[in-house]
């Protein structure tokens, strides 16, 4: 958020502050939804990049086109396990999951500034 947007919502008597804070998070828990959703983030992208529908990489899967539906809205049902092996089957290799791990590590940090 930019700092003017936060000064005039404090000044109107608004609290700012991040997610973790209003739900009581752990550094932890922060890490481990945001590894999540980075790794749901890639898995769509990469779906993308090969141009299958949600439907098409559940039968590769042997899925079901809703719970790639959930792989990809980062679902807490949907496992890390899930959503790395998923990658894999599009082509993924580890060095394409290491950095979408490395990115989560980035997105961490810009939410805590």
């Amino acid at each position: 958020m930019k700092k003017s947007k936060r000064k005039e919502l404090e000044s109107r008597g608004w609290k700012v502050g991040s997610t973790k804070d209003f739900l009581g998070l752990s550094d932890e828990e922060v890490a481990y939804i945001e590894l999540k959703l980075s790794l749901s983030q890639s898995l769509k992208e990469y779906r993308k990049k090969k141009r299958l529908t949600q439907s098409a990489l559940a039968k590769k899967l042997k899925s079901s086109q809703s719970r790639v539906a959930k792989m990809e809205a980062g679902d807490p049902s949907v496992s890390i396990d899930l959503l790395v092996r998923s990658l894999l089957v599009l082509g993924a290799t580890s060095k394409d999951v290491a950095k979408s791990i490395e990115s989560s590590d980035d997105l961490r940090h810009k939410l805590a500034s």
